[in-house]
């Protein structure tokens, strides 16, 4: 159950950081813990400095607006919670753009609900946009879209969020900031001989019974979510930690040795979701590709539409495909980054070529090597 040989977050070079409504929010005041997020704004610099990419998946946003608005009761309607969130969404937005700017990062705010992270256009759409804004030096700072989502549409917590977001991007690490550094054996709170785990290898029944009930307040989240997060993030092949947040510059304390729990990587769990594209999805269409193209696939590459040379069949963005070489041999499978009718207009074509075909500047690749499987 328990592996002293934890992961660091200094082998991390991408970062999911999640952040909880009670770190973000003054309890007293209502408002944003400007010092607290300036000491993580700086930590973030630091990570980056080194060469890693950071997102942060912050709560906060009804918090924020709770006050404001009057809504002051325990427990908000739904169409109450939505209106907080469209005035609080504005304040976060501002209070971490404040904090990162200081040290010359741009914010960029996302709203994402689980429909994103499940439909597979709505996943590839989400999963360029962050990736795109990583390599354009911007930190996303993302969080729950609670002004539209419903209950049947909802995560329902950030943690669940960010396990999510971390497998969505491929992250090696996942870093949840609490009120408590780790998991115990039982509520530390409540029993005094809780012993404190180090590092959990596999996620059991019984690390999952160590979560407990969630705890009242503005949280809808506890130890219990966090378990749930780490067997989403775990699966993927991203390492998660549990660390205490309420000290200033947490994640340099964590990158110090900090106590904290590391929930180790799965080793198969970064081809869990090649082995999904290989077997589990069934093509919708096909792509005949040249020799070169093949070779090129063999290599490790993605797609690109100038080694294409047929289109077969009806397929959406996201689609799963079928690539097989110029003697009908089937020699990968992978999701599209076009519609069938962009595809065989793009075919045959370099990459360069692509906007003035399409009339809009899409993706390099007709399917991208992480979207991709050798068979």
């Amino acid at each position: 159950m328990i592996d002293p040989a934890a992961p660091s977050l200094a082998q991390a070079k991408r970062i999911v950081v999640k952040i909880g409504s009670a770190l973000v929010v003054d309890d007293a005041t209502a408002a944003p813990r400007a010092a607290w997020l300036a000491s993580v704004a700086a930590d973030v610099a630091a990570l980056r400095a080194g060469g890693a990419e950071v997102v942060l998946v912050s709560s906060g946003a009804i918090a924020l607006a709770r006050r404001a608005l009057g809504l002051t009761r325990r427990t908000l309607r739904l169409e109450e919670k939505q209106a907080a969130a469209a005035v609080g969404q504005i304040r976060l937005a501002g209070a971490w753009q404040d904090a990162l700017s200081a040290h010359g990062m741009n914010a960029a705010q996302l709203l994402l609900t689980l429909e994103d992270s499940e439909d597979r256009r709505r996943y590839l759409n989400a999963r360029a946009t962050i990736s795109t804004l990583l390599s354009l030096g911007c930190v996303p700072v993302i969080n729950e879209n609670d002004t539209v989502a419903t209950a049947e549409i909802r995560f329902g917590d950030n943690d669940r969020l960010a396990a999510r977001v971390a497998e969505m991007i491929s992250a090696d690490a996942l870093v949840l900031l609490s009120d408590i550094d780790g998991l115990y054996t039982a509520d530390p709170r409540r029993d005094p001989g809780a012993a404190h785990i180090p590092a959990v290898d596999r996620i059991t029944d019984e690390i999952m019974a160590m979560g407990g009930e969630p705890p009242p307040g503005y949280s809808s989240g506890g130890m219990r979510t966090k378990l749930i997060a780490a067997r989403i993030a775990t699966g993927a092949g991203c390492a998660m930690a549990i660390a205490l947040g309420k000290r200033d510059n947490p994640l340099s304390a964590l990158l110090d040795g900090a106590r904290c729990t590391w929930f180790l990587a799965a080793p198969e769990g970064r081809t869990a979701r090649k082995r999904w594209i290989a077997g589990s999805l069934a093509p919708l269409g096909a792509l005949t590709v040249d020799a070169g193209a093949a070779r090129a696939l063999a290599r490790g590459s993605s797609l690109l539409p100038a080694g294409v040379r047929a289109v077969e069949g009806s397929f959406e963005r996201g689609d799963p495909l079928s690539v097989r070489d110029e003697a009908g041999r089937e020699v990968a499978r992978g999701l599209s980054a076009y519609d069938a009718e962009a595809a065989r207009l793009i075919a045959g074509h370099r990459s360069e070529e692509l906007e003035a075909i399409l009339g809009w500047r899409g993706r390099d690749e007709i399917i991208h090597r992480d979207d991709l499987v050798l068979l």
